[in-house]
Order: structure tokens, then C-alpha cells, then sequence
């Protein structure tokens, strides 16, 4: 019993001691990173927002296209190359590497132009957008090349804690790996 009465008191201590290790520019990109690979409520609350806007799939394609962001979350590596404060504001530097989507995006785009008929409607005067995002979410659902994108993630200190200023539009598609270059 005194074994485990000593174990709470050094967590209580050391979690007490930990929040001023975790209040730093770096500690809120990991968590904010981390929070991409674990899944987390409000990454997959976003992601299912964006979704919402979607209008060229069909509520099956949107369902696959999740997971295919789902496996991309969930493979996403990082590393922080460097991390620069200059009194409440900071930037953090940080490698991250995911699959090469764009890459793939592009190559269906060529597919499509040089096999127009396979993706042709009924009727054979349009394209068919549900056949060409099949083929598509299937070319990303077989993904395997990575990607690497540098990220400089601004934040700002609010009331003697570090704040991630929001991601831009640039630094989402880095992390969808659907950065252009």
C-alpha cells in the first residue's frame, strides 16, 4: 500500500512538473501532429466537414476517400528541424512525410486525357465524373510513394501558453500530400 500511495505522489509531481514541458512551440506541432496520426475527434470532425462539401462524389466515393485520408493520417512521419522564438511569437520547422497523393492525382489526370473513351458517360459525349473518381480512388487507395514537405508552423503565446495558429490552406494539402509544387 505505501508502494502505491509513493507511485501517486511522484505522478501527481512529475504531471505538475510536465505542463511546463509541454507548454513549449514544439510540444504544441507534436500534439497537434499527433493528433493527425492517433485519429483524433476533431481532426476526423474536420475532415468530415470538408467532406460535407464535397460535390462531385457519391456518398461511397466521400466514404472511401475518408479512409484513403484516414491511412494518410495514420502514416503521416515528422520530424522538427527547428523551432525559433522571438518573444510571444515562434515558428516551428518541421519535416513531415505522407503519401505522394499529388503524384497520383496528376498521373489519373494524364490516364484521363489520353483514355477519354474509358471514362465516357452512356451516351459516350461526357466524361463520366463518378467513373474517373472510381479509377482515381482506386490509384490512391494503392498508394506507396512518400512525399516529404517542410512545414513553418506560426504560433503565439496567449496568456503564458503557446497557440497554433491555424493551418493554411498550403499546409493542409501538404499534409493530404496533394501539395503542388
Amino acid at each position: 500500500m505505501k508502494k502505491i500511495l509513493i507511485i501517486v505522489v511522484m505522478l501527481i509531481l512529475l504531471t505538475g512538473c510536465d505542463n511546463d514541458l509541454m507548454n513549449t512551440p514544439q510540444k504544441r506541432v507534436e500534439t497537434m501532429l499527433n493528433n493527425y496520426v492517433t485519429l483524433d475527434e476533431k481532426v476526423m470532425a474536420d475532415l468530415d466537414e470538408a467532406l460535407l462539401s464535397e460535390t462531385v462524389m457519391t456518398k461511397e466515393q466521400k466514404d472511401k476517400y475518408r479512409d484513403i485520408l484516414k491511412k494518410q493520417y495514420q502514416n503521416l512521419s515528422y520530424e522538427i528541424k527547428d523551432e525559433t522564438i522571438d518573444g510571444d511569437k515562434a515558428t516551428v520547422q518541421v519535416e513531415i512525410k505522407v503519401y505522394d497523393y499529388r503524384k497520383i492525382n496528376d498521373e489519373a489526370e494524364e490516364y484521363l486525357n489520353n483514355n477519354p473513351d474509358e471514362f465516357l458517360s452512356e451516351g459516350g459525349v461526357t466524361t463520366d465524373i463518378s467513373k474517373f473518381n472510381d479509377y482515381k480512388l482506386k490509384q490512391l487507395e494503392n498508394a506507396k510513394d512518400k512525399v516529404t514537405y517542410t512545414l513553418d508552423l506560426t504560433l503565439k503565446k496567449v496568456d503564458d501558453s503557446w497557440q497554433l495558429d491555424d493551418l493554411t490552406d498550403t499546409e493542409i494539402s501538404k499534409i493530404h500530400g496533394l501539395y503542388a509544387y
